[in-house]
């Protein structure tokens, strides 16, 4: 029953890039944003899906029995920097890519912000965004096999298999309004689910006392987890939220919505929704670590427990719709992080080959064609890096929105709010920040032989220093080109305009 219900769902995502591909199919524009014209209902909850991906049905509940109620700062940031990113981000990006030479990525931005077609910055930024986001799809792939295997018991490389299969599919056939569409619906079944799920798992119990009880001896209570807090941690857990400026999978959506105006009814439905499903989340996790302990059920995988809650919770039937929930939540983000990749490499690097050439090899039709092409490329990557790794759900996601968040995010509100803001400033920021993160991730500098990311979330780091060389590079450096402030007042007044 379970599998007819995988089968029904994985139908109707295929039937939906169908229809997409229909609608748009041969114009760039349209393949990678939507034509600019995306509802802010399908903006909210698509920005919602393709942001909470595998790990909130499955690493954050796993979170849980490792960090206790540390866990619950995670999403206190994630839902304060989500806030900030409608607000101080959003309206200002919608209107500075279209009045930036119609911007169609966010490598293309960084570049005409500065009034120029292509450069440095957006072969680096572009660059980066392959690398980080091979990583990140590999985080939503181990997910997907993880599901198969701990629900079907079919064998992990084949689940990762399996779940790639699908989602290119039709991210390859309907582009940005395919995956916009599917996220809305993913977006759904999560909600749905991460409603059902913690509810019925909590009636296993008499009171919240009673449940509360079962933890103990295996988490910290709130108490003990806020008495122990450092300054250091708290400042880890919050700093999630410092990630948001800076995710192109989700930035991108709000250069799709239809208008400036449209901004603030995604941003009430988007909050609301992300609030409920993350509170959720938490839930499922600390319902989890009670029932264990109450049942003894044996867990392999704490990141499982959300599966473990559908086998023995539910009849074969809603089982397979809570199956389909974590699928949606794993393939909204993939199919994001693919298109999103795969219109760097089109649009962003291949671009420059275009320039140098005599000849206008890349048609309209030819550019979707190679769009195409990275998105298969970087998933069958991403497949070889899921199968070989045994890094959690929720460690791969952790240091993937770090590298973003530190390389892009300061960059990201410069471009949007600094007159003063130069080129090479841009680019001292973006590279010291990607390059912070990954120092931080990698290199042991104390003497037991830890990195600074064993004491200290990398993005604090990354996005501190990333933001400290943009602001001393655009004091001391030259003013900024003619072309740069005339591209800022452009969008400054369209902005006031369309207010």
């Amino acid at each position: 029953m379970s599998f007819v219900s995988i089968g029904l769902y994985f139908l109707c995502m295929l039937g939906i890039g169908l229809f997409a591909y229909k609608q748009s199919s041969s114009n760039v524009s349209d393949y990678l944003l939507g034509g600019r014209n995306v509802s802010p209902q399908v903006t909210a909850l698509s920005a919602g899906a393709s942001d909470m991906s595998g790990w909130m049905l499955m690493g954050l509940p796993g979170a849980m029995f490792v960090m206790g109620f540390d866990t619950v700062f995670i999403a206190v940031g994630l839902v304060l920097g989500a806030c900030a990113n409608y607000l101080f981000v959003a309206p200002r990006l919608r209107v500075f890519t279209e009045q930036a030479g119609n911007s169609l990525t966010i490598p293309e931005f960084f570049s005409r912000r500065f009034g120029l077609q292509s450069s440095g910055v957006r072969v680096v930024s572009a660059s980066v965004i392959i690398v980080f986001f091979t990583l990140y799809t590999s985080a939503g792939l181990v997910a997907g096999g993880k599901l198969f295997d701990s629900a079907f018991g079919v064998p992990f490389e084949y689940g990762v298999l399996i779940t790639l299969v699908v989602v290119v599919a039709y991210t390859l056939l309907g582009g940005f309004l395919a995956v916009s569409l599917t996220d809305f619906v993913q977006g759904c079944i999560m909600f749905v689910a991460l409603v059902m799920v913690p509810v019925v798992a909590f009636q296993q119990f008499e009171s919240t006392e009673g449940m509360l009880s079962y933890t103990q001896g295996t988490i910290p209570s709130l108490s003990e987890s806020l008495t122990s807090m450092t300054t250091i941690g708290l400042s880890s857990s919050l700093a999630w939220g410092l990630g948001y400026f800076g995710q192109p999978h989700i930035i991108v959506r709000f250069m799709a919505i239809r208008s400036v105006q449209a901004v603030s009814v995604a941003r009430n439905i988007g909050i609301s929704w992300m609030t409920v499903s993350i509170i959720g989340a938490l839930a499922t996790g600390l319902v989890g670590v009670a029932y264990v302990s109450k049942t003894n059920t044996p867990i392999d995988d704490p990141e499982t427990i959300f599966v473990v809650f559908t086998q023995v919770l539910f009849h074969p039937l809603i089982t397979g719709f809570l199956l389909a929930a974590i699928l949606a939540a794993i393939m909204s983000t993939i199919s994001s992080q693919l298109l999103v990749s795969a219109s760097s490499l089109t649009e962003d690097i291949l671009t420059m080959a275009r320039k140098k050439s005599s000849a206008n090899l890349l048609s309209e039709r030819y550019s979707v064609a190679i769009s195409r092409l990275g998105v298969l490329s970087v998933g069958v990557i991403a497949m070889i890096l899921a199968t070989s790794t045994s890094s959690s759900i929720l460690g791969l996601v952790s240091h993937a929105w770090a590298g973003f968040g530190a390389a892009f995010g300061p960059l990201v509100l410069f471009c949007l709010y600094s007159k003063t803001l130069n080129y090479t400033a841009a680019m001292t920021g973006m590279v010291t920040g990607a390059a912070t993160v990954i120092f931080s991730i990698s290199v042991p500098v104390f003497s037991d032989g830890s990195t600074i990311s064993n004491h200290i979330y990398e993005i604090v780091p990354g996005f501190v220093i990333s933001s400290l060389s943009i602001w001393i590079v655009s004091i001391l450096g030259q003013s900024p080109s003619e072309r740069a402030t005339a591209v800022y007042k452009k969008s400054e007044r369209s902005l006031l305009e369309q207010i």
